[in-house]
């Protein structure tokens, strides 16, 4: 009996041996691969800085998505807060590019409307001259941006609507939704940006979006998205079909819940093509909760949608 139990013990003492072995090859690979990374992540960011000042636009947009591929394949093996700085990395270039655009390329846009807005003064008396602006006013709910900057594509203020717009109308814009309730929104096509703010009881189905999507403030919605970056901030009892290339975060929210992005629309792989999302890459199941960092225990602020409960049928 003595024998076969120092046997045991023996076979058991190499057993964790190995384990300790294995685990610790696998702890130096991780920091061989983080190393790695973090050097050329860095040389990527200052690639695309360079680019940005100098206004090679298309070669930084190009260079950037190469930076957001880089940072989603190397999410296994990075520490949170590698990911989360990486993503504030990319989601700061991403505006700078876009700002840098804005600066660019829109000028013509808003010398034809001051150079209406003159020409209308000299020619009539003044109480005829407000009422040609006046249909131009509404912009038929397309919601206005940040203070002071040029206007976004997309709604704001309406309430139990059926609201939609199409490719050509979404192709590569900054997307805006904001203060609706109880609207139905389809958005069939491929913007650059999505911002939901301040929604209640909406239903928002969006098509592939190039960078990020911000869900801030909004309660009681659904929402269909498929984006690089996904960040929701104030947002409570949400359900989110998502396909995400890195991980989604959540922040000062609760009862959100997560499943994949199962909604289709007649042209979406051709939107999907032009977005530069890859389309087998998909981590809706992982989630960052920036308020709990607790690693023993899940985040009582979000979860997943049973498979038995995903809406399959979406009409």
């Amino acid at each position: 009996v003595l024998p076969e139990r120092l046997q045991r013990r023996e076979a058991e003492r190499q057993q964790g041996v190995e384990r300790q072995r294995q685990k610790k090859e696998a702890q130096v690979v991780k920091e061989e691969q983080s190393e790695f990374f973090l050097a050329t992540f860095a040389r990527e960011r200052e690639a695309v800085e360079a680019l940005l000042a100098a206004g090679t636009l298309e070669e930084a947009a190009a260079r950037l998505q190469a930076l957001q591929k880089l940072l989603t394949g190397s999410v296994r093996f990075l520490a949170p807060y590698e990911v989360r700085q990486g993503q504030e990395t990319v989601a700061r270039l991403q505006g700078d590019l876009a700002a840098r655009r804005q600066q660019l390329q829109p000028k013509k846009k808003f010398a034809f409307r001051a150079l209406k807005k003159e020409a209308a003064p000299g020619s009539a008396p003044r109480p005829a001259e407000p009422a040609p602006p006046a249909p131009a006013a509404p912009d038929l709910g397309l919601a206005e941006g940040e203070s002071g900057g040029p206007p976004l594509c997309g709604f704001s203020g309406a309430q139990d609507e059926e609201l939609e717009l199409g490719p050509a109308e979404l192709l590569q814009q900054d997307v805006l939704l904001s203060e609706l309730r109880g609207c139905r929104v389809r958005l069939r096509g491929n913007p650059n940006t999505l911002r939901v703010r301040d929604c209640r009881g909406c239903t928002v189905l969006c098509g592939p979006v190039s960078t990020s999507v911000l869900v801030d403030g909004c309660s009681d919605c659904l929402l269909a998205l498929a984006c690089q970056q996904l960040r929701t901030h104030r947002t409570h009892d949400c359900r989110v079909y998502v396909q995400v290339t890195s991980r989604a975060v959540v922040e000062a929210c609760s009862g959100v819940s997560f499943a994949p992005y199962s909604w289709s629309y007649p042209g979406m792989e051709r939107d999907f093509e032009s977005s530069g999302l890859d389309r087998n890459s998909n981590n809706w199941n992982l989630v960052d909760d920036f308020d709990w960092l607790a690693t023993d225990k899940p985040s009582p602020n979000w979860s997943l949608i049973p498979e038995q409960e995903r809406i399959t049928c979406w009409d």
